[in-house]
């Protein structure tokens, strides 16, 4: 039988969630009301009330175009996710539902390089983008956000794929149907949520992804977070300015990610109820 849950049991359990969602939310909150003040009161201390001033957005836009690093994010944070899901599905389904005694080891050694301090690696893998004429190129930054972001790609939808029946796939090769055919017909159609999930958090770990993308690229290639760095110079930070930027960088994610919020907490909880 379930535990009955109280009233006053809902009633802090709520009240605790929003102080915690608050708190997370907290930053952001004042990075877009920074961004509605002038330098001068920016440069004052904090203060949760703007003086409603565009002048800011004015000034980023007219020093940067927006429109030119938005469209790089955009392609750079889809492109790196429809080639993880390319590569990841047939290899979390190889794993998933043909595993050999290595599998395990693999899938650990995929999450440990995500544990590596990526500074470790920049001087090979700049000389590999210099030699390769890589840097500041669209395509090699993408295959680089998908390197990075394919071991959490790939444990993912091998979560999601071990719990889809085995049956079910078996039953369509007794009906003949191929390799291909069972991964593409049977088994994506079924693992929706969780594959859709996958490629929402993988778009927005590649949208803020900071590290590579300011090194890698200089103006042709150069996403939102090479935006946002612009404004940071030796003369100083100006916070306004600085605030507005970062507020039209994390203004599309934030309302794609308010729209998704149902698609997304049910992929990332797809198999954990039965």
């Amino acid at each position: 039988m379930a535990r009955a849950v109280t009233t006053q049991h809902k009633t802090i359990a709520t009240a605790a969630a929003w102080i915690v969602a608050l708190l997370i939310f907290f930053p952001i909150l004042y990075t877009i009301i920074t961004s509605f003040k002038s330098e001068q009161e920016a440069i004052q201390g904090f203060n949760l009330i703007p003086s409603g001033t565009f002048e800011s957005y004015s000034e980023v836009q007219q020093q940067s175009g927006y429109f030119k690093f938005f469209f790089n994010s955009v392609l750079l944070s889809v492109g790196s996710t429809i080639l993880a899901l390319i590569v990841a599905i047939p290899a979390a389904w190889s794993m998933a539902f043909s595993p050999t005694k290595r599998t395990k080891d693999i899938l650990m050694w995929m999450l440990s390089t995500k544990m590596m301090p990526a500074v470790a690696v920049l001087f090979p893998i700049y000389l590999i983008f210099r030699d390769s004429g890589l840097l500041d190129s669209r395509i090699g930054l993408t295959v680089m956000l998908m390197l990075i972001n394919l071991p959490i790609v790939v444990w993912m939808l091998y979560t999601y794929f071990r719990e889809i029946p085995g049956e079910i796939l078996e039953a369509a090769r007794m009906d003949g149907a191929s390799l291909w055919n069972e991964i593409i017909y049977v088994l994506t159609p079924m693992a929706v949520p969780g594959i859709a999930s996958t490629m929402l958090l993988n778009i927005i770990l590649a949208w803020n992804e900071a590290f590579w993308t300011i090194r890698l690229t200089t103006t042709n290639a150069a996403p939102l977070t090479a935006f946002i760095s612009s404004f940071s110079s030796p003369q100083g930070l100006f916070w306004a300015k600085l605030s507005a930027a970062s507020t039209l960088a994390i203004a599309p994610i934030l309302i794609m990610g308010w729209f998704s919020q149902k698609q997304l907490v049910r992929g990332l909880t797809f198999g954990a109820v039965k």
